[in-house]
């Protein structure tokens, strides 16, 4: 039977249908699989259709069932997640035809809670970009608007979730790329601190731990209640984040106190950001200082430069040893025909790095994420926009420029603060608080203390129950 009220749902409120009787697990899986049929020649979020495998999974679930989100459907972005028998390109020439061995950790994780894969989403290639244009895919198209981008890199898993088609997306974040489409796509999207989440079994780290795993939602309660579900170590992990206080659920409705709090609407080496964005971030401080909390103006003391250019050495590098490891398991030459312009110049730009520039660059990240830290010592979060700017119109990032710097300079611009918390370890949260006056997201983003992702969900329940989004949707929807 169709279920007319399926997208004014999250995935908690899903579930609890399904606990009850009054839905089945195949009818909201049909419901999915029906809205990725319609909506997907527009936006371009699928590369991969999981629908016999859904629907048979479906079919299994019984009310009884246990876990957070039974029977509830989702996507899975195609970069990491890997699936035993399944396609997983990262959205690149070079693995195109490759298909999974085995299961990721995090993905039976996700089984574990009941939830069900009905896709595989666009990504960029090798998730490098905070853009969604991958030439063996195509661009992914923003439900706001079709002419303008979803973020990236997980911009596939955004434009569904963003899109009504499905309540929650796993995305995992190096640089910014679970934020920087929440920004987009006008969701929720927290970057776990370093650890939090398993990248087993291949995985002990990624990019000297820059790279998390989690999910873009619609509502901060269902990122709570899916890293109660997926968060702690594998065997064999080599570190884990600290152990949490209560399930991250739990903080849901808990008063976070008076917090200090410090903001900033400026970008690194004091650039001007585009008024939308600033405006965003003041709307934010005024919630913050209405509810209560100690709102001041404050950037932490970090050479913006030095970490930009040790970051992407460890950036060039990653992306290096993730061709090279693409091409052992393929038996394929990394070359032009192979992959994009930009990570063929990224490419080369990482097998010139040598071990000794590789290690200071580390080395010099660990510094910044000290001095970060020692910030944090005298606020509980600091506030900026996700973004420099709205989202952009699709085509302004240039795939086809090898030259690293160019191509890199006005993604720079465009991202100035997500990825020093990737650098840091610590969890930040971005939350869609605004809308710019052509009616696209504009997203705030909220950084916490290493191991606090409790704290920033206190807070951000705070502003989503202050400053509802829940009926805020785009054109195309549900």
């Amino acid at each position: 039977m169709a279920f007319k009220e399926y997208a004014s749902y999250d995935g908690l409120g899903l579930a609890e249908l399904v606990r009850k009787g009054e839905v089945t697990a195949a009818e909201i899986v049909d419901e999915a699989i029906e809205r990725i049929e319609r909506h997907d020649p527009v936006i371009n979020a699928v590369v991969y259709e999981l629908f016999d495998r859904a629907r048979a999974d479906a079919a299994k679930k019984t009310p009884a069932e246990s876990g957070a989100f039974p029977g509830v459907p989702f996507v899975l972005k195609d970069l990491l997640a890997n699936i035993q028998g399944v396609p997983n390109t990262s959205g690149s020439r070079l693995l195109q035809g490759s298909v999974s061995a085995f299961d990721a950790e995090l993905v039976k994780r996700y089984e574990r809670a009941g939830l069900i894969a009905v896709a595989k989403t666009n990504t960029p290639e090798f998730g490098l970009v905070p853009t969604t244009e991958p030439q063996l895919y195509g661009p992914t198209r923003n439900p706001w608007n079709t002419e303008y981008s979803v973020g990236g890199s997980s911009g596939g898993s955004a434009a569904a979730v963003s899109a009504g088609i499905v309540p929650i997306g796993h995305a995992n974040d190096g640089g910014g790329s679970i934020r920087i489409p929440a920004s987009c796509c006008g969701l929720v999207g927290m970057k776990p601190t370093r650890g939090r989440n398993p990248l087993g079994p291949m995985l002990g780290d990624a990019m000297a731990g820059l790279v998390v795993e989690h999910a873009v939602t619609r509502t901060v309660r269902d990122s709570a209640a899916l890293l109660d579900a997926t968060a702690g170590p594998d065997v064999g992990d080599p570190y884990w984040a600290p152990p949490t206080e209560r399930p991250y659920l739990d903080e849901i409705g808990r008063s976070p106190g008076k917090l200090r709090i410090g903001y900033w609407t400026r970008g690194i080496g004091d650039e001007p950001l585009h008024p939308e964005c600033v405006e965003a971030t003041e709307k934010a401080v005024a919630a913050c200082t209405g509810l209560g909390h100690g709102v001041e103006e404050a950037e932490p003391p970090i050479n913006g430069e030095l970490l930009i250019g040790t970051f992407m050495d460890v950036w060039a590098a990653g992306l290096a040893a993730s061709v090279d490891l693409a091409a052992l398991s393929t038996g394929k030459t990394p070359a032009l025909d192979l992959l994009e312009p930009l990570t063929w110049g990224l490419y080369e730009r990482g097998r010139e790095i040598t071990a000794s520039r590789y290690q200071m660059a580390v080395g010099s990240l660990q510094i910044a994420s000290r001095q970060i830290g020692q910030f944090f010592a005298a606020y509980d979060a600091w506030v900026t926009p996700t973004l420099a700017r709205p989202p952009l119109p699709i085509g302004t990032i240039d795939l086809n420029e090898r030259d690293m710097e160019k191509a890199f300079a006005p993604i720079i611009d465009y991202v100035p603060f997500t990825a020093m918390f990737n650098a840091t370890g610590q969890p930040a949260i971005s939350l869609p608080l605004h809308q710019s006056a052509d009616g696209l997201p504009v997203g705030v983003h909220f950084a916490g203390r290493f191991g606090e992702e409790g704290l920033l969900y206190r807070l951000a329940a705070q502003l989503e129950t202050a400053c509802p989004w829940k009926d805020r949707h785009p054109p195309i929807w549900d």
